[in-house]
């Protein structure tokens, strides 16, 4: 069997255990996921009774992220001959190795209908032995719970069952740093990497990461070093992510917010609104794309066309091509004061609403589809005078594209005119 693997050194103590709890903090591009993704297909392939769940908390986001990381991984090992030792499915997503008859299957966490689901699981050969939490720090500790309550009964002679769990360390207040780094626990091997230790990053990526480092030196620690994350400075604290309807009747309104770009993210984002309350129903997140390619993906997610679609004003030309594809796109029109004071205006608004002499607090409510929005929101921070230690009136200007999309989104409800009570 001619097989190629493109292997970093700094994870082969992790590829060699056989400990039940394998967790994997690092930076962004450190190479976890490609390595977890290649060490599976390596696994399944050479034991017998082997079967791998592969999870994101939403499960519609394993399409882009595990799946896409495990096909990859056997695309890249075999070339031209993965059909002779993979068979690929789509519909379900599934791999089944033709060797042996090992699986792997795509499991969320969503709700109480998918806790359930994985349950039930069952293959036609072997047991479910391997578990891969990719962007962990989605999930809750109960869901992990259920995950390793489903991980028992005996196994043949030297197999064990493995939970792997790989993310970048967004906060240190985080139930994983509690449970697997403060705690000395003998079945736990705890890993750290950054983009430093992969030998496959290319020049831009390193360019990249440099910059962050000199705009958004707390950022990097966590998405460059992989060092955990600190909560103070966070712009936004009232969001959750939550199970929320889909269905546009069930708001009081909907509109949508884009951030146009190509290098950096092009942002479109479904939002709701009801009682005061946004909702984030969905989101476009891509790269490297121009506008004639980001409309039908648009269209393939049923972004619907007779809303109002509010977009970055600099961009003319682009909001102009959706209005000629049939969206009601139309510019953001800045108040009359320095782009400060307006961002800050928004924030303000996206905060809380005044009500009398009261302030209520809004919330946003975000589903968990919606992972890169997530993502901004865990890390968009005020940026912080590094001679005093205190943090300023200003927003850090990187990875903020879908932060961007929001306060765009909600101009028209921000300007209306607010009855009191």
């Amino acid at each position: 069997m001619d097989i190629r693997i493109d292997a970093n050194r700094c994870f082969h103590r992790v590829n060699r255990s056989n400990k039940r709890y394998i967790v994997m903090k690092g930076s962004a591009g450190s190479g976890k996921s490609m390595d977890t993704a290649q060490n599976y297909i390596l696994r399944l392939m050479n034991d017998k009774g082997r079967n791998l769940v592969a999870m994101r908390k939403s499960d519609v986001t394993n399409r882009d992220s595990t799946y896409a990381e495990l096909t990859g991984a056997v695309y890249r090992m075999f070339g031209d001959k993965v059909e002779r030792y993979w068979r690929i499915g789509l519909s379900p997503l599934q791999l089944t190795c033709k060797i042996n008859g090992n699986q792997i299957i795509f499991r969320g966490m969503n709700d109480d209908r998918q806790r359930e689901k994985l349950k039930s699981i069952t293959f036609q050969k072997g047991k479910l032995t391997d578990v891969w939490l990719e962007e962990a720090t989605e999930f809750t500790q109960s869901d992990l719970e259920i995950i390793d309550d489903r991980l028992r009964g005996d196994l043949p002679d030297g197999q064990f069952y493995q939970i792997r769990l790989t993310f970048n360390p967004v906060n240190s207040n985080h139930w994983i740093k509690k449970v697997f780094f403060d705690i000395v626990d003998e079945n736990v091997l705890t890993h750290h990497s950054t983009y430093l230790d992969n030998r496959f990053i290319d020049d831009a990526y390193h360019d990249r990461m440099e910059r962050r480092k000199k705009v958004d030196p707390e950022g990097y620690k966590v998405y460059g070093l992989g060092e955990w994350g600190e909560i103070g400075g966070l712009i936004l604290r009232n969001w959750e992510t939550k199970e929320i309807s889909q269905n546009p009747s069930n708001y009081d309104d909907i509109a949508m917010g884009q951030d146009f770009g190509f290098n950096h993210a092009n942002v479109i984002l479904l939002l709701g609104i009801k009682d005061d309350n946004i909702y984030i129903l969905d989101e476009i997140y891509v790269y490297e794309k121009e506008t004639a390619e980001i409309i039908p993906i648009a269209a393939e997610k049923a972004f619907p066309m007779n809303r109002e679609m509010w977009c970055d004003s600099a961009e003319p030309d682009r909001i102009e091509t959706w209005k000629k594809a049939g969206y009601r796109a139309k510019p953001v029109v800045k108040e009359k004061t320095n782009d400060k004071k307006y961002q800050a205006a928004q924030i303000d608004w996206l905060k809380g609403v005044v009500r009398k002499d009261r302030v209520i607090k809004r919330m946003i409510y975000v589903h968990p589809s919606c992972v890169n929005t997530i993502k901004e929101l865990q890390q968009w921070k005020w940026k912080k005078d590094e001679r005093t230690g205190e943090y300023l009136d200003e927003p850090v200007a990187f990875m903020d594209d879908a932060m961007a999309a929001l306060r765009y989104g909600v101009e028209r409800w921000r300007k209306r005119k607010i009855v009191l009570v």
